[in-house]
């Protein structure tokens, strides 16, 4: 019990800190609509099964003892970010509001964006691995480590499915719309920013 509840409790705590994930569905959300934003949750719900899954194979843990395969990925998810924070700084004021939720992002895209997203940010790497290697005990059954792993992915898709039904709401949205420009250029430069620090960061 004493396991479940500190795994619990770190999850939260991990799932609810402000990072690249939230500002992605906050993005998504307000820009085009519920159903977009809600999927952007379900990609990055499903990058963290990804983390799990390499994690529980043991996987996890070489990524996190090599210098050289961690700064490999902090780099690629460093990129990743600077280039959606880029793109979404420079994107001009011009999208409108369509309640009927017609326009916006593909089905698949706006699962890649959450999914990318996710997959691709270290913090989520050593989050997981973290977690499993000094919270988990290696003797912990494997269905219950499974478990574990699931209740990290839903506590994603929760979360940031109730921050995509909130910031895609039509009174917030058309708010946040009106004043896009700015958003737009808040919001970029925080991923493009969240990138930066990313890639300057110590690998360890």
């Amino acid at each position: 019990m004493t396991e479940l509840l500190a795994v619990a409790l770190i999850t939260v705590l991990a799932v609810i800190a402000p990072g690249a994930d939230f500002a992605m569905i906050v993005r998504n959300s307000y820009l085009y609509g519920r159903r977009t934003g809600l999927l952007a949750a379900t990609g990055v719900a499903a990058g963290v099964l990804v983390h799990v899954t390499y994690t529980m194979l043991g996987v996890g843990l070489l990524i996190a003892s090599s210098t050289f395969l961690f700064t490999v990925i902090k780099l690629i998810g460093a990129a990743y970010l600077i280039y959606i924070g880029v793109r979404t700084f420079r994107t001009k004021g011009e999208v409108e509001v369509d309640l009927t939720g017609s326009t916006g992002l593909t089905p698949l895209a706006a699962l890649r964006a959450g999914f990318l997203t996710n997959v691709l940010n270290p913090k989520t790497t050593l989050f997981v691995v973290s977690t499993f290697s000094q919270v988990v005990s290696p003797g912990t059954p494997v269905r219950e480590q499974v478990g574990y792993g699931l209740f990290m992915s839903l506590a994603h898709l929760l979360w940031f499915g109730v921050v995509a039904v909130f910031f895609s709401h039509d009174r917030m949205r058309t708010l946040m719309l009106r004043g896009q420009k700015v958003l737009n250029k808040v919001i970029g430069s925080v991923l493009a920013g969240l990138g930066v620090s990313l890639a300057l960061a110590p690998s360890h």
